[in-house]
């Protein structure tokens, strides 16, 4: 059998401030695409309704600093005063492959990744920011989760408005309305980067 195009799978990064939805965005393309969505690891405590190895990997501060210097992590930064961090095992494999890979993170860990020296991460990058229409919509937002005390919320309204001053770093902005034009437009954007000319790798057989 002659040998066909193959193409490199993407890596794409979603980021945006708290409430902003990127999670939910990132879950609802997942169940529509092919596409792997990871799960990253936290310090953070457990929320009600959440579980380890789904909604994330809860690691113990001294198994997080372990894990960093055993240099098993993609990314990883402190964020709203808890650790966050992406496993090399949770990405790296799946592009190898040529499957599309999706991650939703915060601004350090993106600027992290643009600044990677490996290639195939380089190749393989992409990102999204996830912006709201204005403030009252984030405040909103923010406050309709109802899951964290008075003084978390006012760090992470702080932490979103220092977040949002980035959005320009991103290839693509996404202004979030609904559920569903979000994830439209988001899937609109991976079909593009699919058919990015870089992202192709031809047969030997095609070159002149």
């Amino acid at each position: 059998m002659a040998p066909v195009p193959f193409r490199e799978g993407i890596l794409c990064v979603v980021s945006g401030p708290s409430g902003c939805g990127k999670t939910t965005l990132c879950r609802n393309a997942a169940a529509v695409e092919p596409v792997t969505y990871t799960i990253s690891c936290t310090t953070r405590a457990i929320r009600p309704g959440e579980s380890d190895g789904h909604d994330y990997f809860f690691l113990t501060p001294d198994e997080f600093t372990r894990r960093i210097d055993a240099g098993e992590f993609l990314e990883h930064a402190l964020v709203h005063g808890n650790h966050y961090g992406t496993l090399k095992s949770q990405v790296l494999p799946h592009l190898a492959a040529g499957r599309d890979v999706i991650m939703d993170l915060d601004v350090q860990g993106a600027a992290q990744l643009r600044a990677c020296p490996d290639p195939a991460i380089r190749r393989a990058l992409t990102d999204v920011f996830i912006l709201l229409e204005n403030m009252e919509d984030l405040k909103a937002r923010l406050a309709g989760r109802r899951s964290e005390s008075d003084a978390q919320l006012a760090l992470r309204l702080s932490n979103a408005i220092s977040e949002i001053k980035h959005w320009p770093d991103y290839r693509y902005a996404l202004v979030s309305h609904s559920r569903e034009d979000d994830l439209r437009e988001f899937r609109a954007i991976l079909a593009a980067e699919r058919h990015r000319s870089s992202r192709l790798r031809l047969p030997t057989d095609f070159s002149p």
